[in-house]
């Protein structure tokens, strides 16, 4: 067989999901005495990576032959790589690292803001690979079990290690990396101080709550765990937390960082960029990518906010991310997506929904496409209707609603495809919310987006309506794997 990027994409696979890994954790309260604390899973993470890295060929140091700006956070953390690698790429060739993707895995990994392409992901996944299946065997194992997926990390570890081989073998100096998940214990934390320039914490909130804690100060300790000694970490000073801010200060000192705590009436006097990238809440990531970058540049200055250099301001027009307030039509049906998963994001969703909405005039309702299977979707899909019908100041703005899951095509023998209870039970919500709503549920998005562009279209199909799809960016990458197979 080929090495070519089919099979590539066929080892990918094969590795460990997060949602495997993920699961560990959740697991992990069971009273067996086999099961591994959350504690453990942890302490074990870096090791580990450090293992694999090493294996690959790899060391720290290496890894500071290029300077990284570092990025966590529960929400805003793809917006704020999105701005660093737009404003970056007007200086210098810059490498990104981001997860998760929505169409393909190469989104994963970009450079000046481009996926690296087939053939060049093939060549280095197999690089790699073989390095892997090498160390392997050198430490015992069997050839014919090394060479599969045992000798390998798990599937978000193995990205980020080929990420950085990637850009490593392409002479690439400037990197925005983003966190998996956490901060301390993630993967992209190997890093040593050296090899980062600037360290980002966005916005935080409640979010993986089996791996990093089940309230907001101790996922606060986790995100900050990549501030790194004598490097800057820009973040926004939050009045009404102030447990967030003692963790983020006490996270500071002992690492040895500089906090840098930029205030909200700050960022309101600047005002932000209008851009691509839609939304108010936007210019407080903004904000921060335009920190961390003149601290990667060297361009320090007293107020960063003022005199922004015009190659900087171009970057922050142009940023562009995936699934976050992009706008799509075919023809006949304007799609509007935003994998908004949370409470808070699901509000600003329903703020941009509602004011592209109105803007151009229309009072047509809106088709809901959601979809949610992580946490609670009934809750979630209620708190947005809520959002929705008072950002537009009245109801009726959804007269159909779909419910899916997210696989993108039909089960090869038409059978339901997994269990769809969630989907149900968000269905009988939006029946309690909206009684004159029609709804329907499906187990794929081929068959949601045929049913929500046949509504959509209705019976006079020269009037382009407008689909929303929320509630989860695997949710938007199925759809838009559907609408640009």
């Amino acid at each position: 067989m080929a090495r070519d990027y089919g099979e590539a994409l066929e080892k990918l696979a094969l590795l460990q999901s997060n949602r495997i890994i993920t699961g560990l954790f959740e697991s992990s309260s069971s009273s067996s005495s086999e099961k591994k604390s959350p504690r453990d899973l942890n302490a074990a993470a870096i090791p580990e990576m450090l293992t694999w890295l090493r294996r690959a060929g790899y060391t720290p140091r290496d890894l500071a032959r290029m300077r990284h700006i570092h990025v966590a956070g529960t929400k805003g953390k793809g917006s704020v790589c999105a701005y660093a690698t737009a404003m970056l790429a007007k200086y210098r060739a810059v490498g990104t690292y981001t997860s998760p993707h929505l169409v393909n895995v190469r989104e994963r990994i970009a450079i000046n803001g481009v996926p690296v392409g087939q053939e060049a992901f093939a060549s280095a996944f197999f690089e790699v690979w073989d390095r892997l299946t090498e160390a392997a065997v050198k430490e015992g194992m069997p050839a014919a079990e090394a060479e599969g997926p045992a000798s390998k990390p798990f599937y978000f570890r193995f990205l980020t290690i080929l990420a950085w081989h990637i850009f490593l073998k392409e002479g690439i100096k400037d990197v925005v990396i983003e966190c998996g998940i956490g901060g301390e214990y993630d993967a992209t934390n190997v890093l040593p101080a050296e090899g980062v320039s600037a360290a980002v914490v966005t916005q935080l909130g409640i979010d993986h709550v089996a791996m990093l804690g089940d309230t907001v100060e101790k996922i606060t300790w986790h995100k900050a765990g990549i501030l790194k000694s004598g490097v800057k970490g820009f973040t926004m000073r939050l009045h009404g937390q102030p447990g967030v801010m003692e963790v983020l200060r006490k996270r500071a000192a002992e690492k040895g960082a500089e906090l840098i705590e930029v205030e909200d009436a700050e960022v309101e006097r600047w005002g932000g960029v209008s851009g691509v990238l839609k939304g108010d809440f936007q210019k407080r990531n903004q904000a921060l990518a335009v920190m961390a970058v003149r601290e990667h540049l060297g361009m320090r200055e007293s107020r960063p906010l003022e005199n922004i250099p015009e190659k900087m301001t171009e970057g922050l027009k142009e940023a562009r991310l995936r699934g976050r307030c992009e706008v799509v039509s075919d023809g006949t049906v304007e799609w509007l997506l935003d994998g908004a998963h949370t409470k808070d994001s699901l509000e600003e969703a329903a703020k941009w929904c509602v004011r592209h909405h109105s803007s151009s005039g229309e009072d047509e309702p809106l088709v809901l496409v959601f979809n949610q299977q992580e946490r609670d979707a009934a809750q979630l899909l209620a708190d947005f209707v809520e959002a929705v019908e008072r950002e537009a100041g009245r109801g009726g703005m959804f007269r159909h609603a779909i419910f899916t899951r997210n696989e993108p095509t039909r089960s090869p023998d038409g059978r339901v495809r997994g269990d769809t209870a969630v989907q149900q039970q968000a269905a009988e919500k939006m029946r309690s919310l909206i009684p004159g709503c029609h709804v329907k549920v499906f187990d794929n998005t081929a068959d949601a987006v045929a049913e929500a562009r046949r509504l959509a279209q209705g019976p006079q199909r020269s009037k382009r309506n407008r689909v929303l799809v929320t509630g989860s960016l695997h949710l938007v990458g199925s759809v838009l794997q559907v609408l640009e197979p």
